[in-house]
Formats: C-alpha cells, structure tokens, sequence
C-alpha cells in the first residue's frame, strides 16, 4: 500500500459491514468469512481495507458476527510465519505478509449482535466513529478505478463538505437490487439528492441511479438510523437513514470512475477472478495466452 498525501485528510474512519452470513457462497462460506473469499491471491476483504487506506484512510472499523474471526487474524500480525519466512530467507514473501496491515493503520472490531440489516451494521459502530465523517465499504463490492473509487470519493467530499453516496446507471429492470437516488445534476458527475428509496420495482423506480458498495457518511446519519424502524426484509436500512438524514443536510451522489464488481455474487465474483487475473502482475500474461488457447480450442471443436 502506498500511502496518499495526507495534507488535506477529512476522512479518517472507514467501516466495513462484515457480519452477514454469506449463504449464496455455501458450502464454501459454512465455516469461512465470505470476506475472506480470495480473488487471485487476495481476499475481498482486503481489497476494500485497501482502497479505504490509498484515500488516506487509517483507522479501520469492522462490524463482525461469530463467523468473522479469520479477518481479525488476517490482519493480526502473523509472527509465526513470518519467523519462518525470515530464516528461510523468503523475503519477497516476508514482505507481502507484513503489508497486510501497515504500522500506522489501526484494525479495531466491533460485534453486530443480530442480523438486523446494513442500517443496523453500521450503527453498531457508532462508538468507534464518534462525532466525524466517516466512509463505508461494503466488501462484496469489489471497486477498481483510478485513482481509487474511496479516493475518488474523499477528493468529492473535501470540494462539497456533504455525504457522498457512490452511484452508477443500471437497466431498469435490476433497480429492485439497489438503493435508488433522484435528484439534480450540479456538476459533472455529481447529483444533489433529493430522494432515495430501497430496492423499487422497475415500474417505481423514479431513476436508474443505483447507490453502489460505497459511502462517506456524516455521522449525522446515526440519529436518523437509531430512530427508524424496521424496513424492507425487517431490517434497518441504511438507506432509508439516508432519506431521513436528507431532510436535515446535503447528500450528493458521485457517478465514480472504475469498474464494480458484485462478488456477493458468483458470476461478479468469477468476473473478477477473471479480469484481475489477466492483470496480475506474476500470472497474467499466462492466464491471457490461456484463455486465448482455450478460446480457440473450443471454437475449433464446436
């Protein structure tokens, strides 16, 4: 990880909702954090904690469940193997274990005692938050851009001081999966919200605008979400915090630059495996030539 500049750093917490149960990945995630799923050679998680620490962010807030203690080691130091590493004189690998989790980033862990939705997730780190604003990442949402979509984002919120919600066009027909927003265009790429609601039927959604696996969030948004009562599935959404907090501050949307990948999925999370592979540095040329080969076998045989 290569650390920002940090001259202008409005944005020091970031929260990762990591609590929910990741039952479309069974059987592989009935004892594994869906989190940590890996993609090439990275887990999800990391990815995210990643990005989160290029746009300068430093403390790391995790809301976990029972099932979550593999991302807490992953990101404890590991001084077994890297005792092993170091005499055996691995060195290269050494330096990708230590890495993981920089000296000056701080991890910090906080329960999600009931499955009671993303609203309720991100309450649950209100303590460690505190009084500042603060960005959320949703880790099944796997971003590549650059800058950074958190990045991208932080930039956003130093020029409009308001929170900012991640969005991008989706058919119409896929706006029952997504946050939807409304609003005025005020500048390029960026919308004045007016109103957003929960996953609508196509014929209801009043834009195809989706909220997308990212936020920076005032901490305003914690009364609202404490006071709300359960929405859709019976859970408290965050969106429906946002819609509150509207009525009390600015929220802007930020059409972001990059590629999202829904690795909550199994097709987004195989997209990515395939595309990140093709870019890795170590394998990706051989992974392309394969795929090429494997291209142009399967045509001759058809």
């Amino acid at each position: 990880m290569v650390p920002p500049d940090m001259t202008a750093q409005l944005i020091r917490k970031a929260v990762f909702p990591i609590a929910g149960l990741g039952t479309r990945f069974l059987p592989a995630t009935k004892a594994s954090a869906k989190e940590m799923l890996p993609v090439v050679d990275k887990p999800l998680i990391q990815y995210a904690v990643e990005e989160a620490y290029s746009a300068g962010i430093r403390q790391m807030i995790f809301v976990t469940g029972r099932t979550k203690r593999s991302v807490e080691d992953h990101f404890d130091t590991a001084y077994e193997l890297e005792n092993e590493l170091e005499v055996a004189g691995k060195l290269s690998l050494l330096s990708i274990a230590r890495s993981i989790a920089p000296d000056d980033m701080l991890c910090t862990y906080v329960r999600q005692p009931r499955a009671l939705g993303l609203g309720h997730a991100v309450l649950c780190s209100r303590e460690l938050v505190g009084s500042e604003p603060f960005a959320v990442l949703l880790a099944d949402d796997l971003m590549v851009g650059t800058p950074p979509v958190m990045a991208q984002m932080v930039a956003q919120y130093t020029e409009w001081r308001a929170s900012i919600l991640a969005v991008q066009d989706v058919p119409r027909e896929h706006t029952r999966r997504y946050g939807i927003v409304s609003g005025r265009e005020v500048a390029d790429g960026i919308v004045d919200v007016s109103g957003i609601v929960e996953k609508p039927e196509p014929a209801a959604a009043p834009t195809t605008l989706a909220v997308a696996g990212r936020y920076i969030l005032s901490a305003g948004v914690f009364k609202e979400l404490e006071a709300l009562p359960r929405g859709v599935g019976g859970e408290i959404q965050l969106t429906d915090g946002i819609a509150q907090l509207l009525r009390r501050e600015k929220v802007f949307a930020y059409r972001y630059r990059g590629t999202r990948y829904d690795c909550g999925s199994k097709l987004g999370f195989l997209q990515a495996t395939v595309d990140l592979g093709e870019e890795h540095a170590e394998v990706g040329a051989e992974f392309r030539q394969w795929i090429t080969e494997r291209a142009g076998s399967t045509t001759r045989k058809a």
